[in-house]
């Protein structure tokens, strides 16, 4: 938390403020708390910053806004804050909305609604007593989608590993460490669990799915398919890049995925199975996708193509880089127990995916093969 003033370009931009904010807010995610921040400003520059951290510092009371206040308070030296305004990502409790009309804030500024906890309207509002000594302006809505966006993704992730750890693994399975993925570079995403679809039998897949906000563009919907002996990892330096929205699923017995012991489950038209019911369950609707395969995965891409036509707008090779990735494909497979589906399909494949020049160049194809704009 920021606890001397700073300077800053004098503006009056309430988007930009809270973009502040937002940073403050990610931070705390990255440190496992709820992901709120809040920065104070006074006369068009920035004064102090707060995020989210009663975790760490065992404070119920340490939400983002009272760190600002109380940051703001030490570098002004002076707990009335006469003139300041405050930007903070979520609608304020009703602890915090007390602290800012005590602190005689002019102004507060929030991104998202707290439909459960809000004081500034959702569940009551505070700032509108009439018997209040204090009147401070309240305005809402400022980057709502951004901020309820950063919580969403957050509390999914929560939501994800608490699923991971209570899904049950079958007699017949074998599931890899996690710890067998921790050193890899470049392949830090949320992970995402399925394990209930019919065609699966109690299975569980893994996949990711990265989500770009953007500027109102849309984003393409991108399923990114790799083939026998390959895993996602093939498609981490597309994942997450600007104008895509990208799915992308581990087949079973392939990386985090659940290993079956036996190679006779594993075929193609079984992986396509799970994967047209999973589709069903994260993608619904008729909206088209784009589907991107490894080279290796062409003949698991025809099928689907071929059983679900009107799921894909398009269909595209993902370029092959050079990079030298030989631990990174025997990660998910410790011994000889963990590669039935080596065995059915194919050996451990060699090619490293797209380099991250490659996957840059290759995201306006894939824009332009849906229709959309590549500006």
């Amino acid at each position: 938390m920021t606890t001397e003033p700073i300077p800053s370009p004098l503006t009056h931009d309430d988007a930009h403020w809270m973009a502040l904010a937002l940073a403050e807010a990610r931070f705390a995610a990255e440190a496992g708390e709820v992901p709120v921040g809040a920065v104070l400003v006074k006369d068009g520059r920035l004064i102090a910053s707060g995020r989210n951290t009663p975790v760490a510092q065992h404070d119920p009371s340490a939400h983002a806004e009272i760190n600002a206040l109380r940051a703001g308070a030490a570098a002004l030296g002076n707990y009335r804050l006469d003139g300041c305004e405050l930007f903070v990502t979520l609608e304020p409790c009703a602890m915090c909305s007390g602290a800012m009309l005590h602190s005689r804030l002019a102004r507060v500024v929030y991104g998202a609604a707290d439909p459960k906890t809000g004081a500034a309207g959702s569940v009551l509002d505070l700032f509108a007593e009439p018997r209040l000594n204090h009147h401070t302006q309240v305005q809402g809505g400022v980057l709502a989608q951004e901020c309820a966006a950063v919580l969403q993704a957050f509390f999914q992730q929560r939501r994800s590993a608490a699923r991971a750890q209570a899904e049950p693994l079958r007699d017949d399975a074998l599931r890899t460490p996690n710890e067998r993925f921790d050193a890899l570079s470049g392949y830090g995403f949320a992970p995402h669990y399925v394990q209930d679809l019919p065609s699966q039998h109690g299975w569980r897949m893994h996949y990711i799915d990265e989500r770009w906000e953007g500027d109102g563009t849309g984003a393409a919907c991108c399923l990114c398919l790799h083939g026998p002996g390959e895993w996602g990892y093939f498609f981490r330096h597309l994942v997450g890049l600007p104008g895509v929205r990208t799915l992308v699923p581990d087949l079973i017995g392939f990386g985090r995925s659940d290993k079956p012991k036996r190679e006779v489950p594993h075929s193609l038209e079984w992986h396509r199975d799970v994967l047209l019911e999973w589709l069903d369950r994260v993608q619904p609707g008729s909206t088209p996708m784009a589907l991107v395969h490894s080279d290796a995965g062409s003949g698991l891409a025809a099928l689907l193509m071929a059983a679900a036509p009107e799921r894909f707008a398009a269909a595209l090779v993902a370029p092959e880089g050079r990079e030298r990735i030989g631990d990174a494909w025997r990660a998910p497979f410790p011994d000889r127990g963990y590669e039935a589906a080596l065995r059915a399909l194919g050996p451990v494949a060699t090619s490293s995916g797209p380099s991250p020049e490659q996957a840059r160049t290759f995201v306006p194809q894939v824009r332009n093969a849906m229709g959309y704009s590549t500006a």
